[in-house]
């Protein structure tokens, strides 16, 4: 017999998943109180699937649930973003080299597809779903290099970044300048493991320097508004 989750289980997932893409979409901002009740009111589920779904967050480093005061969306200090990046430099240029030497048709075509729902999402001028698919390439990289372990990190630290640009960002049309994504899958489908690390360690320098580590002013909302969308 199959175990089947609890269905509290499964909807406090659900609230995290949702809360999780709102907070990468840059439709929540960093410093953001997430209220219990309306959070819950929102997804019409009660306080307790509405704490597991804060603490899954909170395990993921995109919540912070500060006692007497409740949640509120993660708000990398300058320090912490200079680690996240310095980390992923360390990281991501060699799983590109790996993901090179192991990259098929079928990687690159899903790698294809990435990229075009990122410029897709620049052309109908919404940023935040763009870094999202983004980040989304990054992570795909490191699966097709099959380390693992690596690619647990790097979904974290891919995570932590999406705050941290929402935070510190001040180039916005830096995502539209690069055409980073797509050097890096003409250096994957050329097996060319080199010029992949190369590209990536550009990329992640690029990213860099588009940020203003002294600027954290993100745009209010109201937390019903930006999960209004699934």
């Amino acid at each position: 017999m199959t175990d089947r989750p609890h269905p509290l289980e499964g909807s406090s997932e659900t609230v995290a998943d949702r809360l999780a893409l709102a907070i990468h979409e840059h439709r929540i901002p960093p410093g953001a109180k997430l209220n219990e009740d309306e959070v819950g009111e929102i997804f019409g589920v009660s306080r307790t699937v509405v704490r597991t779904a804060l603490q899954h967050l909170a395990h993921d480093h995109l919540v912070t649930l500060r006692r007497n005061r409740g949640a509120f969306v993660a708000q990398p200090t300058v320090r912490e973003a200079r680690e996240v990046f310095e980390a992923r430099a360390l990281l991501e240029p060699r799983t590109a080299r790996s993901a090179a030497d192991r990259a098929t048709p079928d990687d690159l075509a899903r790698l294809e597809t990435h990229i075009a729902a990122e410029h897709a999402a620049l052309a109908a001028g919404d940023p935040g779903r763009a870094l999202r698919l983004s980040g989304l390439f990054h992570i795909e990289i490191a699966r097709i290099a099959d380390q693992t372990t690596i690619a647990g990190f790097i979904t974290q630290l891919v995570a932590r970044s999406s705050l941290i640009i929402a935070l510190y960002w001040h180039r916005r049309n830096a995502l539209c300048e690069s055409h980073a994504h797509h050097a890096l899958l003409k250096a994957l489908a050329d097996h060319d493991g080199k010029r992949a690390e190369d590209l990536m360690k550009g990329h992640l320098l690029d990213l860099v320097s588009s940020l203003d580590l002294r600027n954290t002013e993100p745009l209010a909302r109201s937390l019903k508004e930006a999960l209004a969308r699934p």
